[in-house]
């Protein structure tokens, strides 16, 4: 059985009701034309997906194969050709459930002359929050991001790292239900990446929903609950991440304080049994474990955990 059959059987045994049920699409397509009307592109073909409540939910695919598309008619920035989208039950088209979505694009369209704190402010005036609630969830926001020392800056004098992080605070002034996630870790250095997808899972296990976008498959795998992969355009697989990057004709076995002998006598039994021994060796970290194990040491006040986000 493959992994997207295991998958498919998973998401069969308990089928999401229409509450849970925050984006779907039903055979999303859209084409672009020429200036003269004429076929340029099929951008998106059919595609059918549903974004759980509470779930972080990874949309990937290389460039050109549809993602930004699926976002834009989601957003109900573009129309589609055919099918349709909804959110929280509502037409992508209608423009009242923006109200409860905060949208982190891949470049953020900010106002350089403004810092942090007027950042915020304007963004909360466009919900029409009062001002006493605009200052209260600034100051949350910019605490929640890493941003107090630079609270009073203006924004072109902030680098790319934080010019995200400001990014995702005005994405979550107005204490959306959805969050649509475009590259959220691009520019940012192995620590901040860390600090970013460590807040995405609590924002998760609060009870919002993500959709995210992302080139770092490394980040995906760690945040994500489930995957869709576009290609061309076309929805290639769907699924848990944990059931489509298991290898289930491989047997992985973890101990300690094991001696040669041992092995050795492990080794033979396998084989005895039919069994055949690809590797017997000590485990590997990743890159980021490891940078983050040396310079914890130096950084100043708390450091984020370096194990995987589950």
């Amino acid at each position: 059985m493959s992994a997207s059959t295991v998958a498919e059987a998973e998401n069969k045994a308990s089928p999401a009701t229409a509450s849970d049920v925050v984006i779907e699409t039903r055979n999303l397509g859209k084409i672009y034309r020429d200036f003269w009307g004429r076929k340029k592109v099929a951008a998106l073909k059919a595609l059918d997906i549903e974004v759980l409540k509470g779930e972080i939910f990874g949309l990937l695919g290389p460039n050109g194969s549809g993602k930004s598309t699926t976002i834009k008619l989601i957003q109900g920035l573009l129309f589609p050709t055919s099918g349709r989208a909804f959110v929280f039950g509502k037409d992508a088209r209608d423009v009242t459930k923006n109200e409860r979505i905060g949208y982190l694009p891949e470049e953020s369209y900010l106002y350089k002359f403004l810092n942090a704190e007027e950042t915020l402010d304007f963004y909360g005036r466009l919900f029409d929050m009062p001002a006493e609630l605009r200052r209260e969830r600034s100051e949350q926001l910019i605490k929640m991001v890493g941003l107090q020392h630079a609270r009073r800056r203006q924004l072109k004098e902030y680098s790319k790292g934080m010019t995200r992080r400001i990014g995702l605070a005005q994405a979550l002034i107005n204490e959306p239900d959805l969050l649509i996630l475009d590259e959220p870790t691009t520019g940012m250095d192995p620590i901040g990446s860390r600090e970013m997808k460590d807040l995405i899972v609590r924002l998760r296990d609060e009870g919002k929903t993500i959709l995210m976008c992302s080139h770092q498959l490394a980040d995906v795998q760690d945040v994500c609950d489930r995957v869709a992969i576009l290609h061309q355009g076309e929805l290639r697989e769907l699924g848990r991440v944990d059931s489509l990057l298991k290898v289930r004709d491989v047997t992985e076995v973890h101990t300690t304080q094991l001696s040669d002998a041992t092995k050795a006598k492990i080794a033979d039994l396998i084989r005895a049994e039919g069994g055949k021994v690809i590797s017997m060796d000590n485990p590997t970290t990743t890159m980021e474990e490891l940078f983050l194990d040396i310079v914890q040491d130096d950084r100043p006040g708390q450091r984020p955990s370096s194990k995987p986000a589950t």
